[in-house]
């Protein structure tokens, strides 16, 4: 995020590592990087370094509707990709947990603090494109990484129309003005002109999900997200990083983020052994932009400041109905 949480500031944060993780941080930096959570670099005074996350559990809908599952449903995920480097998948970049074992530790029942251990290595964003080499080696990890056994307790991840609630509402409020803030009103416009796009794209994903759950195909670990923004290239390979959306899925719904034309899973199916469904890669393609359309819904039918972040959201909402009356079904991204 472009800009900092409030309430948290540098001395907040400090001494957040020092009494939860037992870090003396000499120096923070903030860095205006992802969209959703909030991240310092820090040199701690043993000369050990760390990326450090704050993330609203309030605002964490991929693992719970209010803070309390959140914080649960985030530290399940994290479990699990501590459970995935610990059985050897080495690309797997898990927290470093706290001294009383917490992944994720809850700072006031709002807000929870995450510790990594800093990695010198290239880094994407959403949109950065991926050589053909490259795509391949990533599809190489998620071939690995779907052949695991599961660790217990990964969270389930049922194929479903995302934030369809949040969608149906908005398209059931277009003959009223949405309040929350600037893009408020130039919300509910711009879905209004593609409100039928929006309907045709639900009613298409609605068909989707049930020829998916028809298929009971047995589900495989998935990252969910495994976009060139979460990752990290160092001198020993691709690190996947954010795992607050790993989840028990079929297996399209990591090679979806990847498939860009007939060709490019050829690798995947020789390795894997599983030649991938078109059915469930359309459903998750499709699924991608749904996910946007509702985060930016819920942005944007709230109050929101008028700033940068709220200007990336805009443009993201933009582009997100673009694709989706397009039929591109994912356009923008959650960066």
């Amino acid at each position: 995020m472009e800009h900092r949480p409030a309430g948290f500031d540098d001395d907040d944060v400090r001494a957040a590592l020092r009494r939860h993780h037992g870090i003396d941080a000499r120096e923070l930096h903030y860095r205006a990087v992802g969209f959703g959570d909030y991240h310092w670099h820090v040199a701690g005074a043993d000369s050990r370094s760390w990326f450090v996350k704050i993330s609203d559990l309030a605002d964490k809908p991929q693992c719970g509707a209010d803070p309390g599952t959140a914080l649960a449903g985030y530290r399940a995920t994290l479990r699990t990709a501590a459970e995935l480097r610990r059985a050897g998948l080495e690309f797997v970049l898990a927290p470093e947990p706290a001294p009383g074992g917490d992944l994720a530790v809850d700072l006031d029942g709002r807000w929870a603090l995450t510790v990594f251990r800093h990695v010198e290595a290239r880094t994407f964003d959403f949109f950065s494109p991926l050589s053909a080499h490259e795509r391949d080696d990533v599809l190489v990890l998620l071939a690995r990484l779907h052949a695991v056994d599961p660790p217990a307790g990964t969270p389930p991840q049922v194929p479903v129309v995302p934030d369809r609630a949040v969608i149906d509402r908005a398209l059931g409020d277009l003959g009223t003005p949405w309040e929350g803030g600037q893009y408020s009103e130039p919300a509910r416009e711009a879905v209004a002109t593609h409100a039928g796009a929006v309907r045709a794209r639900l009613a298409e994903a609605d068909r989707l999900v049930e020829r998916v759950r028809d298929a009971a195909r047995s589900p495989v670990v998935t990252h969910g997200e495994p976009h060139p923004g979460n990752l990290l290239q160092t001198a020993d390979g691709f690190l996947l990083i954010d795992w607050d959306t790993a989840g028990l899925a079929v297996p399209e719904r990591d090679l979806a983020v990847l498939d860009t034309g007939p060709d490019d899973l050829a690798g995947y199916a020789a390795l894997s052994g599983h030649e991938p469904d078109p059915v469930a890669l359309e459903l998750y393609r499709l699924s991608w932009g749904l996910a946007d359309l509702g985060e930016f819904l819920r942005w944007f039918r709230a109050p929101h400041a008028d700033d940068g972040d709220a200007l990336t959201a805009w443009d993201g909402l933009v582009q997100t109905l673009t694709g989706l009356a397009g039929h591109g079904g994912h356009a923008s991204g959650s960066p």
